[in-house]
């Protein structure tokens, strides 16, 4: 199933670097359906009450994070799986922007 998440009212900062998401066999890089690849972004979320720290996927490498850098998530969705007895939620977006501080 996946669930669309309003991101309006949710603060993201970045918790440290991308890092490319890697096929468990091949250690090849992981593709989008489109060529372009997979990355993986540790984040720091808060807002309405909540604080939490969440992976999300996103096609293409973010350029320019760091430890606590305010960026904008567009098209999160969090996506729920099961493998097994083994089951979960894993998040997506469309994209991560970097917020520029106002100079």
């Amino acid at each position: 199933m996946r669930l669309p998440i309003d991101t309006q009212a949710v603060k993201f900062a970045s918790a440290g670097p991308a890092e490319p998401i890697l096929d468990y066999d091949t250690k090849a890089p992981k593709l989008d359906e489109s060529g372009t690849p997979l990355f993986n972004v540790p984040l720091f979320a808060a807002g309405g009450g909540v604080k939490d720290s969440i992976n999300v996927k996103v096609s293409g490498e973010p350029k320019g994070l760091v430890e606590f850098t305010q960026v904008k998530v567009i098209g999160l969705v969090a996506i729920t799986w099961e493998v097994g007895t083994n089951h979960g939620v894993s998040f997506r977006a469309e994209r991560i922007e970097l917020i520029r501080a106002a100079s």
